[in-house]
């Protein structure tokens, strides 16, 4: 039977497949989804909860591959595209989401900020937390926040826009976020951390997730293609390490 190259849910494009082996499936998630406890249902968009009512609804290409199971390891704020990686079993839920914890994925990230920053590479290593005065929402706390860190540098400059390539070594909520509306340059569209910017769309994605297979140690990199991403700025390529 073969197996369709996409995940098709209700009143949804279809959702490309990146990669997918014996125990994991990577999207290239688009906008709007939001990844949230399978319990949550306050939100028609919640991507969990449409994957496993699609397997458990046996549809086609869920049916073609025999899944029976699908399970983020690790999560993308719902205007965030780009890839992410889904296991087939709770077991390597468990083993790859300790490869997220042990800092052994390398996670590549392109963001857009309307302010020109003033070095062309930089780390941020501020700690967070989750903000006591407003849910959702993290903040920067010396005392109490959890240790971050992510590497960026800047890829591209056009008037009025600038290109960036992030890289956290860490994975705490909204990190690249924060860290870049803390280092003074916040994505645009961003209005949780920075401001409406015009009708520009949210400048996040996620472009690259690289790891040892921790079962059969093979190396694996997944991409997601960021041309039309570039182009809805203005921005000509991307050179990523």
């Amino acid at each position: 039977m073969a197996k369709p190259n996409s995940i098709e849910l209700p009143d949804c494009e279809p959702i490309r497949i990146l990669y997918e082996d014996r125990t994991a499936i990577a999207i290239d998630k688009p906008p709007g989804w939001m990844l949230v406890p399978h319990t949550w249902q306050r939100t028609s968009r919640n991507l969990q909860a449409a994957i496993t009512s699609s397997i458990a609804g046996g549809d086609f290409w869920a049916r073609s591959r025999g899944l029976k199971f699908l399970r983020y390891v690790h999560r993308l704020d719902a205007d965030t595209t780009g890839v992410l990686l889904f296991a087939k079993s709770m077991g390597a839920v468990e083993s790859l989401g300790d490869m997220f914890e042990t800092r052994k994925m390398e996670k590549t990230y392109l963001a857009v900020t309307a302010t020109e920053p003033k070095q062309t590479e930089w780390s941020c290593e501020l700690p967070l937390t989750p903000d006591p005065k407003r849910i959702g929402r993290m903040i920067v706390d010396k005392r109490e926040g959890k240790p971050s860190e992510t590497h960026f540098r800047v890829l591209e400059k056009i008037p009025g826009l600038t290109l960036i390539e992030c890289r956290p070594v860490t994975g705490r909520t909204h990190q690249i976020r924060v860290h870049l509306a803390e280092s003074g340059y916040p994505i645009v569209s961003d209005e949780l951390y920075g401001r409406q910017t015009g009708k520009l769309e949210f400048g996040l994605r996620a472009v690259r997730l690289a790891y040892t297979d921790p079962f059969i140690k093979k190396r694996v990199e997944i991409c997601a293609p960021f041309t039309r991403f570039l182009k809805g700025y203005g921005f000509s390529t991307a050179d990523l390490r």
